[in-house]
């Protein structure tokens, strides 16, 4: 049981990595695949602390809920307000911008 879990939470982690690994040219889709790998962070350390019957895993995950919603917040801000200004989201091309 507790393999299998943990498994999922691994293939999970590594489908956000290649997702920001892959994906970096469109940073919606990099901010997407950094969500995917802190929900596979906090699947683990829940999935710890029902196992070992303790809670400090589960205030951890509460913990990095709350700054994945800031990251998801301030990111999707900066992008919009990027899109506003160069009519795209494309990395390379942002990098490329002065001013």
């Amino acid at each position: 049981m507790l393999t299998t879990q943990l498994t999922i939470n691994t293939l999970i982690l590594f489908i956000g990595l290649l997702g920001v690994y892959l994906n970096f040219r469109n940073l919606f889709l990099a901010l997407l695949g950094i969500e995917l790998m802190l929900l596979s962070i906090n699947l683990n350390f829940s999935l710890y602390s029902i196992y070992l019957n303790d809670i400090i895993g589960q205030l951890f995950s509460i913990f990095i809920l709350t700054v994945a919603a800031s990251e998801a917040a301030i990111g999707l801000a900066i992008l919009i307000i990027i899109f506003f200004k160069t009519k795209n989201i494309i990395t390379n091309e942002i990098l490329k911008a002065k001013g």
